[in-house]
């Protein structure tokens, strides 16, 4: 009986850190567990500037999402509102141990997590972490992102046009936006 109980609370706690959780100054607390969630895509070097200073070694970008807007988005092509995304900002590295050529992740260097909220004007929201641990207020609506996102994203306020195994889905539940090259 207790095996039993612990796990109903395991799975609870669990199903808890998939949906935001805000301190009471509003300000989201940091997903420590994203990594559990969907994987969907790795970048090496985007940017959505003119390329650096050449020799800059290029950073990777993963992105998780929370594994109940995964299936969602599976069933119906959209996001469910709670839905959060985390992109994990990596420094990349080149030379370790027998390694001699090409390129791997290295250290941390931010957290950016996107809500979908539809309590929110706009309904989404973008929190910069950077490379801390302490809860963050959201960005201000004149934040790059929300203009970014609202002209560019695929679905919804999101980039699934860099998401290759969610492209075929939102084709066919029609909910992929014509997106221009630029």
């Amino acid at each position: 009986m207790k095996a039993r109980f612990l796990a109903v609370v395991m799975v609870c706690l669990a199903l808890s850190a998939q949906e935001p959780s805000y301190t009471s100054k509003g300000e989201l607390v940091r997903p420590d567990n994203y990594r559990e969630w969907i994987y969907l895509s790795s970048g090496l070097g985007m940017t959505y500037r003119e390329p650096g200073a050449a020799g800059a070694a290029p950073h990777f970008d993963n992105v998780f999402v929370t594994p109940q807007a995964y299936k969602a988005f599976l069933a119906t092509g959209a996001w469910p509102d709670k839905t959060m995304f985390a992109l994990e900002v990596r420094k990349s590295a080149s030379k370790a141990s027998i390694n001699k050529g090409g390129s791997f992740q290295d250290e941390l260097v931010a957290l950016e997590v996107e809500v979908k909220d539809e309590s929110r004007p706009g309904k989404w929201a973008y929190f910069n972490f950077g490379s801390g641990s302490d809860p963050v207020k959201p960005l201000p609506a004149a934040a790059g992102c929300f203009a970014c996102h609202s002209a560019n994203a695929a679905v919804e306020n999101t980039f699934v046009q860099f998401y290759p195994t969610l492209i075929p889905i939102a084709k066919a539940k029609g909910t992929l936006k014509a997106i221009s090259e630029k």
